[in-house]
């Protein structure tokens, strides 16, 4: 971020410190979190229902029962080419599957935001280069204290 160089004192930091000076989350967190509400918006019927046949979930995918992880986890499909891996549908399995139950039944769009942004505020890859990792682990959620962002 080169706008970043041009403020007071901040010049001769590192990329990483000068997000975290700023509180400024990294190109790639902002990337995942984006993909994540997407899939949100996707599983939760905000968009065409055409949108949703390539994402798969677990339980439609196979009579097996007691799958660990949330009530919405995705079934990873094959991916035979670079290209492929990196699609939507394949890139988001991982991290999404990390995520609790609490996050991804969340009633609401804004609801989902404000317990993903709770869970995840603690994240290395918040401030870090693009190569850390989401880690799944995250803060306790209390629903008695979530609020609703208008």
């Amino acid at each position: 971020m080169w706008a970043t160089k041009q403020l007071p004192g901040l010049k001769n930091l590192t990329y990483s410190e000068r997000l975290q000076k700023l509180k400024l989350p990294s190109l790639n967190f902002r990337r995942v979190r984006g993909d994540m509400i997407e899939l949100y918006k996707i599983l939760n019927g905000k968009y065409d229902k055409e949108a949703a046949q390539f994402v798969k979930l677990w339980k439609d995918m196979t009579t097996r029962t007691g799958v660990r992880g949330n009530s919405l986890k995705i079934f990873p499909q094959r991916a035979r080419t670079e290209l492929r891996r990196n699609a939507f549908a394949l890139r988001v399995v991982k991290t999404w599957n990390t995520l609790p139950e609490i996050i991804v039944t969340s009633p609401t769009t804004n609801t989902f935001k404000n317990r993903l942004d709770k869970y995840w505020k603690n994240q290395t890859m918040m401030y870090e280069d693009y190569k850390s990792p989401i880690t799944g682990s995250g803060e306790d959620l209390d629903i008695e204290t979530d609020e609703e962002e208008l």
